[in-house]
């Protein structure tokens, strides 16, 4: 065998070996990383004590055994907020008797300013379904942090002030996993799919 043929074939085996663990770190990084997110995801949400828009107590357990449509926001949030309970509210009415398994809960990321009066007068507007939450800012500021919402308040020039805050609507299973999220202004008829399958117990 000449010395070039060996050169080459050390050079096969190192190219092969090279593109072999390159396989194994990407799997690793792609597919374990996954993993995580996955699992991180299911982890989503935790125990609160707050109150309704009615004034009356409610915690973790007014999720459980419903898939739950969860929208966090505030009442005097100039477009997102709006738009998002009005679409949940006509994507109800689609869904019909498919969707009468789902609750839906408006949080609220501004518990300075959203009483639950003023709670019930704002998401009783958009749909009867839709239960607002709200209660002692300690409280919304953990549940906000287990569920991963990002939450800013940002100062206006008149003094006042407004909230930055996550525009998606999270989906949650029966058993308290999260499933997924709509989107702000998703095309509605993925958006229904996404709560017809949440509510027949069905995987995204």
């Amino acid at each position: 065998m000449s010395l070039k043929t060996l050169r080459l074939g050390a050079w096969v085996a190192v190219a092969t070996l090279t593109l072999l663990l390159s396989g194994v770190m990407i799997y690793q990084s792609v597919y374990k990383g996954t993993e995580k997110s996955v699992v991180s995801a299911a982890r989503l949400g935790a125990p609160f004590n707050l109150i309704d828009h009615n004034g009356n107590p409610i915690s973790e357990k007014a999720f459980a055994n419903h898939p739950t449509a969860l929208f966090f926001g505030f009442t005097h949030c100039p477009e997102v907020c709006p738009t998002s309970l009005n679409e949940l509210a006509i994507l109800l009415d689609d869904l019909g008797e498919d969707g009468a398994p789902l609750k839906a809960f408006f949080v609220t990321v501004d518990p300075e300013r959203d009483t639950p009066e003023l709670m019930k007068n704002y998401v009783t507007a958009f749909s009867p379904r839709i239960t607002g939450i709200t209660g002692d800012p300690a409280e919304i500021a953990k549940l906000i942090k287990a569920w991963r919402v990002y939450a800013k308040k940002i100062p206006l020039d008149d003094g006042d002030y407004t909230m930055d805050h996550t525009a998606s609507i999270y989906l949650v299973r029966r058993d308290g996993s999260f499933q997924g999220t709509i989107a702000f202004r998703e095309d509605p008829k993925i958006a229904v799919q996404k709560l017809r399958r949440l509510a027949a117990g069905k995987a995204s």
